[in-house]
């Protein structure tokens, strides 16, 4: 998988690259992350990326010129490059949208920034990927996002390619509480059936642990997850049990 990130400001992704997972799947070669600075691509003797909106407004906006010929000149030599524009008006990102992206060969993420970008951008643009309702400075924290969201689901990227399998969203639902050593902290116990080696009771505990956590914190994720029979069964007492019946 390689990732192109057009940027105003590339020195931001150093060292989030140079690090933890993301930094080891750089180093070990099973991904690869170039960073591309917009203002290279930019004319005139002051290489301007940006200017004043026309109608009037106030800050500046990112200039079409430079991003739209940065992005040809990758497509160009690669045309199964994928396209994303990073904006808080593009669809969210969502887990399962992730698993799409990584199925990609290239991903091309575009960072928008100032007070917004010229609507010619778009032209060359795949899909607009928003990583929250709240706005950023920049799309560089974003674009980081999406690369670390990916990045994890490529093969080998873990270390263990099952190990993703029961993250939080993965199916639909808040992931099952983890415990490690010690058994005992401050008078709180791992649960005995962790303990047990019995893994059929332990996959029924996390299975119910993952439906009762997601019914507290995210029940509007319930809908959309692929529930079983005895789930919806224990969803129900659950939502007894938690009216006092």
């Amino acid at each position: 998988m390689i990732f192109d990130i057009l940027t105003l400001f590339p020195e931001m992704f150093r060292s989030p690259l140079e690090h933890s997972i993301v930094g080891r799947a750089v180093h070990a070669g099973l991904i690869e992350v170039n960073l591309i600075n917009i203002r290279d691509y930019a004319v005139g003797k002051h290489l301007i990326t940006d200017d004043y909106p026309y109608g009037g407004g106030r800050g500046m906006i990112m200039k079409a010129e430079p991003i739209i010929c940065a992005v040809r000149a990758i497509t160009q030599r690669d045309p199964a490059g994928h396209v994303v524009l990073l904006t808080p008006q593009g669809a969210p990102l969502e887990q399962e949208r992730a698993n799409q992206l990584a199925e990609r060969s290239r991903l091309i993420l575009v960072c928008g920034g100032y007070e917004g970008i010229d609507e010619r951008i778009r032209d060359v643009v795949d899909e607009e990927l928003s990583i929250g309702d709240y706005v950023l400075t920049g799309g560089e924290l974003a674009a980081l996002v999406v690369v670390d969201v990916v990045a994890r689901l490529i093969p080998d990227v873990l270390g263990n390619d099952g190990a993703s399998a029961d993250d939080t969203f993965s199916h639909g639902l808040l992931e099952f509480p983890q415990y490690t050593r010690p058994r005992e902290f401050e008078g709180k116990k791992v649960p005995h059936v962790l303990l047990s080696g019995d893994h059929r009771a332990i996959d029924r505990w996390r299975r119910y642990e993952a439906l009762r956590r997601t019914l507290e914190r995210r029940p509007d994720l319930l809908p959309k997850a692929p529930l079983s029979e005895e789930d919806v069964q224990i969803l129900g007492e659950l939502e007894k049990s938690s009216r006092g019946e």
